[in-house]
């Protein structure tokens, strides 16, 4: 997995401004949802274009998150990206910014009937947990997913981002939660890029302003307090 490299004055700049190093230390479960972002075929499999290689060394961490985060009460919400409908409404990205090549690769290999939209095998995907299709890099920006809908009805008000890639799906689908007004934790040991300078530097970021980064120990520890405090 990633090497993490929070700098010690960072950490002490969001101490002075939160009152703590970690903002959402105490993590209510029934309230909480693990969000995994795009751990599907395309980004997994080294036969698909869209492969990040370090995604699959984090599936055993995400397992462990996930399997704790129902232990404990909460919610599992497993993100898959689709090009369905996005030829005209995405062509800036798709058209521009990819080559023709690419973007017929795309189109054809993340369409929802393709085994390229699947989740990853080694997954351990429950029954119980929710999967949602996105057109976006974030799962959050309108018109992408019903995922803000879905967790309003049940009551959740945090999320913790998990999957990949660190830097475009994850960061953007956080990003956009903790503005829609969720308390919103990047998970650092279950999630990944293509490098540890491209991972830390948007763990940075999104610590140093938007919300919380914790490993997965950390969370799990946090959803302890929250169970300790609702028993106490």
């Amino acid at each position: 997995m990633h090497k993490l490299s929070i700098p010690t004055e960072l950490t002490e700049r969001v101490t002075r401004r939160a009152g703590r190093a970690h903002p959402f230390d105490v993590l209510q479960p029934s309230k909480t949802a693990f969000v995994v972002v795009d751990m599907q075929n395309y980004f997994m499999h080294p036969d698909y274009q869209g492969e990040v290689p370090m995604a699959r060394e984090i599936v055993p961490d995400v397992n462990r998150l996930a399997a704790a985060i129902r232990e404990a009460g909460g919610h599992v919400v497993w993100v898959k990206n689709a090009t369905n409908d996005t030829r005209e409404s995405w062509s800036v990205f798709h058209d521009w910014l990819m080559t023709p090549d690419r973007r017929d690769r795309r189109y054809a290999t993340m369409d929802t009937a393709h085994e390229g939209h699947a989740l990853w095998p080694l997954l351990d995907a429950k029954p119980q947990d929710a999967q949602i299709v996105k057109k976006r890099f974030s799962a959050f920006i309108q018109g992408s997913s019903e995922i803000t809908t879905y967790l309003r009805n049940r009551g959740i008000d945090t999320i913790l981002i998990g999957g990949t890639a660190t830097n475009v799906c994850c960061e953007s689908s956080a990003r956009d939660a903790m503005m829609l007004n969720f308390k919103t934790v990047m998970v650092h040991d279950a999630l990944a890029t293509y490098t540890d300078e491209e991972h830390n530097a948007t763990l940075r970021t999104f610590y140093s302003i938007f919300g919380d980064v914790q490993t997965v120990d950390e969370a799990i520890e946090s959803l302890k307090r929250g169970l300790a405090m609702k028993a106490a």
